[in-house]
């Protein structure tokens, strides 16, 4: 492994020798690459000349510019981008529903979720991190509100070398945890911490590059009907937790806030099914008002989910209704699926699977 950022032979060997950086066992890790772009070319003529795949692991926790990659690797690099720890991997999701089996049409047979809904709330505020795991809730949460100090102090200056207000940022970044899992727009934003919409426009696109805030997009498809399907795109954190430190919360004031905790609670599943599908999540919204919360391609075929905090019958029940209701204006048959807080996993008499966030797996 090379660590770019700490190892202090790197500066040196750019300019004597830049090709042994990439010399050693295979898959080599080169962390925080960006650093010097220059070694993604030294990658692109290594990998041409061996013939071999699987030679590098570039990380970095800045998306590169343009600049950076203007050759674009093309048949050479794949990009991934990397998520913090889902409930399937913390353990505290058994991942008997399993999106991938949905996508096949398989669906659960009754099955019991041991979550509490106090534990979902801490988890929820812990984040996924790896280094969050296995510290108590008040750790986790002082480590999350220190990173967006050292996001609003400096790693916002990363991306470009811009020198940005971390009052802003700071403002910003607690504006988006109000907002979280809404369309809030830029105009909205811009009021609520008061700068221009220029001014968000830009701080929104550093918080993007150094993966801090993410947008759900809406979905695009061709409908039965003549409805149309707005554009507008959700506002999520890489991780919800984010939004938890952003406004100095605890796990007590979510669980005492019902409508917040259910905004918190979209953006979580919303984390876990990106993990899950490693597909774009997407959100759909007809112009009339009717919509659902997430949709993922899996295997060609459309997942619509609706996502509630609650489980009860009624609850579900309105959920499956949306559901339909969505299902009948496409041209093509989706899977439907109810993700909820709490209660059991199950498949309706109307075939729309049920099942606890503490259930799903890839």
């Amino acid at each position: 492994m090379l660590s770019v950022d700490t190892d202090p032979r790197v500066p040196f060997l750019m300019g004597a020798d830049p090709g042994s950086l990439l010399e050693g066992d295979v898959p080599r890790l080169i962390d925080e690459w960006q650093i010097q772009p220059h070694l993604w070319d030294l990658a692109r003529h290594t990998i041409d000349r061996r013939q071999v795949k699987g030679q590098f692991i570039f990380t970095g926790s800045t998306a590169p510019t343009e600049e950076l990659t203007r050759h674009s690797g093309a048949g050479r690099f794949a990009h991934v981008t990397m998520s913090t720890l889902t409930m399937f991997e913390t353990g505290e999701s058994s991942g008997a529903v399993s999106l991938a089996a949905l996508a096949e049409g398989e669906t659960p047979n009754y099955l019991e979720s041991g979550l509490s809904f106090d534990e979902l709330v801490e988890t929820m505020c812990r984040g996924g991190w790896p280094d969050n795991v296995g510290l108590t809730v008040q750790d986790a949460l002082r480590s999350n509100r220190e990173y967006l100090e050292q996001v609003a102090h400096v790693d916002i200056r990363t991306p470009d070398g811009v020198q940005r207000s971390p009052e802003r940022v700071n403002r910003l970044l607690a504006s988006l945890a109000r907002n979280v899992g809404t369309e809030a727009d830029i105009q909205t934003l811009a009021k609520d911490v008061g700068v221009s919409r220029d001014t968000v426009v830009d701080y929104l696109d550093a918080l993007s590059r150094i993966f801090i805030s993410v947008d759900q997009p809406a979905w695009s498809t061709h409908l039965r009907s003549k409805a149309t399907l707005r554009k507008s795109p959700k506002r999520h954190f890489v991780d919800p937790a984010l939004a938890v430190a952003a406004l100095a919360r605890q796990p007590r004031d979510i669980a005492d806030d019902p409508e917040y905790a259910g905004q918190l609670f979209e953006s979580f599943v919303v984390h876990e099914l990106r993990a899950y599908s490693d597909e774009q999540v997407y959100h759909a919204r007809l112009n009339t008002n009717l919509e659902v919360d997430a949709v993922v391609q899996l295997n060609g075929r459309p997942l619509l989910v609706e996502v509630k905090l609650g489980h009860y019958p009624h609850v579900v029940d309105e959920a499956a209704s949306t559901l339909t209701r969505f299902a009948s204006q496409l041209e093509v048959e989706p899977v439907l699926l109810v993700v909820t807080g709490g209660g059991p996993a199950y498949t309706r008499a109307d075939g729309i699977v049920v099942a606890p966030v503490s259930l799903l797996g890839p």
